[in-house]
């Protein structure tokens, strides 16, 4: 029997399934790899919005990640909603002994809704402690901007954008996703690494329900590169593997519902391909 590759998330929870570590495991069954997951927050959200946000002890995250570590290594690691600095420390130990592990964030800041997720302390924490020791980082404009201190408006700024996370911040590649951007017609995102830039462009499903996309996007990454994809085929699939979830959203919820993280698997009959 071939031995399953292996992807950990460490993020927060969404009951609702949409987000969160939820996501993370359904996306990565869906792409053929086990799953393992960590939590560092306890999320009450819903399609609406977040309700209520409980934050673990940095203790509690450093006890699940001792019983991952001590048993088993994954083959890839992302990271989601971390909303405290301890939480980041202790994350950053487990990092630092396994650096041959590739790393993707998922830069969480703000909640669909609208809600914050992350204090400002904390988003200053995020640059020096886990963003230097990520293959590749994911945010969005609204993420991207919190993080660069930029006003992200046209294409050049984008550009500077990403040469501030290769040059200053020190990450081994970014991809700033334009689902916030204002074009109407086309997802456009922007692979940066020290190589250059590579961009990736999709059609816009007109649809209020995606909870949820850039968990599911940044765990598709995560869950090939564990499977020891390069990083532009990683992306190259999470961008199919995101654009066909939400257009077959399975519209749960009365607002903003989650996307199908099993609609590429039916609708393209690849449930032995994704394994492979």
């Amino acid at each position: 029997m071939i031995k399953p590759k292996i992807a950990l998330t460490i993020a927060g929870t969404d009951p609702t399934g949409g987000a969160g570590v939820m996501a993370d495991l359904k996306s990565f069954h869906s792409c053929g790899v086990y799953g393992m997951g960590v939590v560092t927050s306890i999320v009450a959200q819903n399609t609406l919005g977040v309700q209520h946000i409980h934050n673990l002890n940095h203790q509690w995250v450093d006890e699940q990640l001792d019983s991952v570590f001590n048993d088993t290594l994954p083959h890839a690691i992302k990271t989601g909603m971390i909303a405290t600095a301890d939480t980041m420390e202790t994350i950053r130990h487990y990092l630092m002994q396994h650096e041959s592990i590739p790393y993707v964030i998922d830069p969480v800041m703000l909640a669909k809704s609208g809600d914050s997720l992350m204090d400002n302390n904390t988003k200053q924490n995020l640059q020096h402690t886990l963003l230097p020791l990520a293959d590749v980082v994911t945010p969005n404009l609204p993420e991207a901007e919190e993080i660069t201190g930029l006003t992200i408006d046209s294409e050049e700024k984008i550009m500077q954008a990403g040469r501030i996370f290769i040059n200053e911040i020190g990450s081994k590649g970014v991809i700033i996703k334009g689902g916030h951007s204002n074009d109407a017609d086309i997802a456009k995102d922007y692979l940066f690494t020290k190589e250059g830039v590579q961009t990736f462009e999709n059609e816009r499903f007109k649809t209020k329900h995606t909870h949820g996309t850039g968990c599911t996007f940044s765990a598709v990454i995560t869950a090939e590169l564990a499977k020891g994809r390069p990083l532009f085929e990683a992306v190259h699939k999470a961008k199919k593997f995101i654009s066909m979830s939400i257009q077959y959203t399975p519209e749960i919820g009365r607002g903003r519902g989650p996307v199908n993280h099993f609609a590429y698997l039916k609708k393209e009959g690849l449930d032995d391909e994704l394994s492979k």
